[in-house]
């Protein structure tokens, strides 16, 4: 079951242990910064677990906790998905990449639109804050930055709503190989 693992050591064990399975499947993590709103975490769970994603990182400090109203939000997604509090975000991105996984941050300034990213390999995909998007320090440890192409004349969209077209998009480039 995805869920045994609850804290960073654990979560390196596990990466160690697909990525050294040859059989394994790719694996798919999401890391939140900054994501303060119970709601939109709760909403970030589900969308996640619903995408097959295998644990989702968010600080201990500056970010929500699973609250009831989190909780509730995620709709029985909270006890089928590992939610790992870690110290640092970007000590996290910075071993994933000693171990070759592919880091893609979220940008609305990025060049590259994450229609045009995919990702077949393991890797995770780092979400911001709703107003402020990634910190530099997090964007400088991702591989590639994608953005969501915006047809509309809103300029960003709700953290949970991206996470979801961003995790599917990766999904789909998965199934499509």
């Amino acid at each position: 079951s995805r869920n045994l693992i609850s804290n960073e050591s654990e979560l390196r064990s596990m990466i160690e242990r697909r990525l050294s399975n040859p059989k394994s499947e790719p694996f798919l993590l999401l890391m939140l910064e900054r994501v303060k709103d119970p709601h939109n975490l709760g909403a970030c769970i589900r969308t996640a677990e619903a995408a097959g994603v295998d644990a989702l990182i968010i600080s201990q400090r500056d970010s929500a906790s699973l609250t009831p109203a989190a909780i509730k939000v995620a709709s029985g997604a909270a006890e089928q998905i590992p939610l790992i509090r870690v110290k640092h975000l970007g000590k996290v991105l910075l071993w994933l990449g000693e171990y070759g996984v592919m880091r893609i941050g979220t940008s609305d300034k990025a060049n590259e639109s994450i229609f045009e990213v995919g990702c077949k390999e393991s890797c995770i995909l780092v979400m911001g804050q709703e107003h402020s998007g990634i910190s530099k320090m997090i964007k400088d440890r991702c591989d590639k930055l994608a953005h969501i192409p915006m047809q509309g004349s809103v300029s960003s969209l709700n953290v949970s709503v991206a996470a979801g077209i961003c995790l599917f998009e990766i999904v789909k480039s998965r199934i499509s190989m």
